[in-house]
């Protein structure tokens, strides 16, 4: 069986033998060969599939009837860590909101969370030219206490704090796009403000490790999920009235929309996804995934996704090999800091379990998360960018997915000539497991 795992901007062929392979699991409709949908070069049936969803709102107005006589208009939109394709969606939002008010005074709110700050180029790449020279467009700050609002608190009891530009507008709406989130069940709609514009104090107490623990914090997942909960509490405090958000295919293509009420239009979009992204569980001793290329495979923080949905499919005691560019490095210098220091990953768990809601350091959730798998599987990361760094956490390295498949069929012991099987997932966070 022939196999493209994505990697950074392209990907890398993997060849495997039939007798080995128990399943390649793949959105419906995606190939795996990771190739995309088809539309991939036809922006003009991207910006269309974008114009059809915002002239058929989901449970409200259209954009154009909301931003009438409104003067100030502020737009959220995704940072430099998701594959958001603004180039098609951005103009056409913009296009709209002025058909309604002509001289709206317009910010682009870039989403960053606890991620740092989108550059100059990326904001570039990310837009445009045209819109990046022209538009007004701010890059979220959680730790810039002067940006930020106080506004009460969570369901959970965390503090509510959002950025100012969210809140200071006339209308705030939010673009997005929806996959399988690990432990918020899906990203787009209500994520945009929390985390997104959100403070510092406000996305710790979100990703506390009591929360992050819950059973019901999981890919695909909003009912009695104790995070989307805080998620959609705050969206509401922020008066979020209106959402774009889009679905993408493996080449990151649009290849549907929704748009309307945040949490009517969410919801459609969250049920449409799962008809494509869910696959029947089948289990291996090994499991190859990547996190479906740049930018999501950028650092190895972002790859514990990919782990995650693996976990699903490996035995216990297997082996999952993780592939990723990570061109940015490791992510998180906590992150990185948790794991080098030596402790077993039983004594991780236990500690970030005894941390209460307001003292999460950052980036704990991600460590909390990679420190479950590590209890059951091992773990090789395919990425030779960043050799010094996955040695130094104790994880195991290859520079290519051949070698890791060697290492872990050392590493299971099994009998001479009894190769153990494989469960590949191209795209580790754009599926559900089931």
């Amino acid at each position: 069986m022939d196999i493209n795992i994505p990697y950074g901007d392209g990907s890398i062929s993997l060849s495997l033998p039939d007798s080995r392979v128990i399943a390649a699991l793949c959105p419906a409709g995606g190939a795996e060969s990771g190739t995309d949908g088809g539309q991939a070069n036809d922006v003009a049936a991207q910006a269309q599939t974008v114009r059809a969803a915002l002239s058929r709102p989901v449970g409200g107005m259209t954009l154009q009837e909301l931003a009438s006589g409104k003067g100030r208009i502020t737009i959220i939109t995704s940072d430099h860590t998701r594959p958001m394709p603004s180039a098609v969606t951005m103009p056409i939002l913009l296009e709209e909101i002025r058909k309604g008010s002509k001289g709206a005074e317009i910010t682009i709110l870039v989403a960053t969370g606890l991620h740092r700050a989108t550059t100059e180029s990326e904001l570039e790449e990310r837009f445009g030219r045209e819109i990046y020279g022209h538009e007004k467009i701010i890059v979220h700050d959680c730790m810039d206490e002067s940006a930020l609002a106080h506004i009460g608190a969570l369901p959970s009891g965390g503090e509510l704090s959002l950025s100012k530009y969210a809140l200071d507008t006339d209308l705030l709406i939010a673009e997005g796009f929806i996959e399988p989130h690990f432990f918020a069940g899906f990203s787009g709609g209500r994520k945009s403000v929390l985390p997104g514009v959100a403070g510092f104090g406000s996305v710790v107490a979100n990703h506390c490790s009591s929360f992050i623990a819950d059973e019901n914090a999981a890919a695909g997942k909003l009912e009695g999920n104790p995070i989307h909960r805080d998620m959609e509490y705050a969206a509401e405090k922020a008066s979020l009235a209106f959402i774009l958000n889009v679905m993408i295919d493996e080449g990151q293509a649009v290849i549907d929309a929704v748009a309307g009420d945040p949490k009517l239009a969410h919801a459609e979009g969250c049920r449409r996804l799962m008809e494509r992204a869910s696959v029947k569980r089948a289990a291996a001793p090994i499991v190859i995934t990547s996190n479906g290329g740049y930018p999501l495979d950028q650092n190895l923080y972002q790859l514990v996704k990919c782990m995650d949905t693996a976990e699903k499919c490996c035995d216990e005691g297997g082996v999952i090999i993780a592939v990723g560019e990570c061109r940015d490095g490791v992510g998180g210098e906590t992150f990185y800091r948790d794991f080098a220091g030596g402790k077993s990953a039983r004594e991780l768990t236990e500690r970030f379990l005894s941390c209460g809601q307001s003292e999460t350091p950052a980036d704990q959730w991600q460590s909390q998360i990679l420190a479950r798998i590590l209890e059951k599987h091992s773990v090789i990361v395919v990425a030779p960018l960043i050799e010094e760094a996955v040695k130094g956490m104790g994880l195991g390295f290859a520079h290519s997915i051949p070698e890791a498949l060697n290492i872990a069929d050392d590493m299971l012991g099994l009998p001479s000539g009894k190769a153990p099987g494989i469960v590949v997932i191209p795209n580790g966070p754009g599926v559900v497991v089931v």
